[in-house]
């Protein structure tokens, strides 16, 4: 299993896919405190578990909840972006920047990819990272090491062209290459209990499985 941090305990639950992995759900039952995204208060509550903030325009959550949860909800009726996006800013207002995403994918792929998307725009003005029930995504903005183990599959996106990327303990080695399309850093393997990927400026999504 792959080291995550554990620190980032504001969980934010977006309404995609609701985790059922042990560690995206572990998360879940350890958070200081959870925020979410309009609907995906009615499987948090039908799991049992209470959300600190529900936060959204609201037009879909059950109504039996919107009523009983009534002093936590946060009416965000902004068209011009999405519920993940105002839930992140609520927790930017609120001073809580160590944050961890789940069920921001799933579902409709047009929400997955836009939620991934965003994500990367999160992580410059907060300490965050996204957990699926397949794996974690980290974007990093310039050089860095991960914590690994051999045989984990990896996927880099870079997101910015002009980025010149290198490796180091991958399986596939990447030496100062540009990547002109999202595929062309996929199904990596890590084969040691770390890898590095290189780079100057740019921005960078890393998957590690699981």
């Amino acid at each position: 299993m792959i080291p995550l941090i554990q620190n980032f305990r504001t969980v934010i639950l977006a309404n995609g896919d609701f985790p059922v992995h042990a560690i995206p759900y572990k998360f879940l039952n350890n958070s200081e405190r959870i925020i979410c995204c309009d609907g995906a208060a009615n499987n948090l509550i039908n799991h049992n578990i209470l959300p600190n903030f529900i936060i959204g325009d609201l037009d879909s959550i059950n109504e039996k909840y919107k009523n009983d949860f009534s002093n936590i909800l946060v009416l965000s009726e902004d068209q011009e972006t999405n519920d993940l996006t105002k839930a992140v800013k609520f927790c930017l207002d609120n001073n809580w920047k160590k944050i961890t995403i789940l069920g921001a994918t799933g579902k409709r792929e047009d929400h997955t990819l836009g939620n991934l998307s965003l994500f990367s725009e999160y992580a410059e003005t907060a300490d965050v990272q996204l957990l699926t029930d397949y794996g974690v995504f980290n974007c990093i903005f310039n050089t860095n090491t991960f914590e690994s183990f051999r045989g984990e599959q990896i996927s880099i996106f870079s997101l910015e062209q002009n980025s010149i990327l290198s490796s180091e303990n991958l399986r596939f080695p990447i030496k100062d290459r540009k990547f002109s399309s999202l595929w062309e850093g996929t199904l990596n393997e890590s084969e040691s209990d770390n890898f590095t990927i290189s780079f100057e400026k740019g921005k960078v999504l890393v998957f590690r499985e699981y």
